[in-house]
């Protein structure tokens, strides 16, 4: 039994075959339509094409509220703004993996990411093993 699991560890570490052209293309549509969902939610949360910082300037500039209440405030709207731009930016970085015929393949040690993994996040980069280093000791 442990001879069969490091085979399949090891096995798992090594480059699989590229995703078919019809996988490829129902990943792609699932990113797009993420991509295309997110940048919709940014534009009506803002309230059309201002940045987040500029609605916040409006907002904050009239607030009434306490000083420690507007900075938190301020403070979650900027948290937003940067998750936002890094779920975005994780999208744009799955597409181009898809368009250089990477996609699938873990950016850290090229095992190859398993589909059940893709469908949940598709826009993902690494295996698990790889993010979970990545988010005990991230770079």
């Amino acid at each position: 039994m442990r001879g069969q699991i490091i085979q399949i560890t090891m096995g798992a570490r090594k480059k699989g075959a590229s995703m078919d052209i019809t996988t490829t293309q129902a990943f792609k549509a699932q990113l797009l339509g993420m991509r295309e969902r997110l940048l919709a939610q940014i534009a009506q949360q803002r309230g059309g094409a201002k940045s987040r910082a500029e609605v916040a300037a409006e907002h904050f500039a009239r607030s009434e509220d306490a000083t420690a209440q507007v900075n938190t405030a301020r403070d979650l709207e900027f948290a937003l703004n940067e998750h936002e731009t890094a779920e975005l930016s994780a999208i744009d970085a799955a597409l181009e993996r898809l368009s250089a015929g990477t996609y699938g393949h873990c950016t850290d040690c090229d095992a190859t990411i398993p589909p059940a993994r893709l469908s949940v996040a598709p826009e993902a980069a690494r295996c698990i093993a790889c993010q979970e280093t990545f988010e005990r000791h991230p770079s």
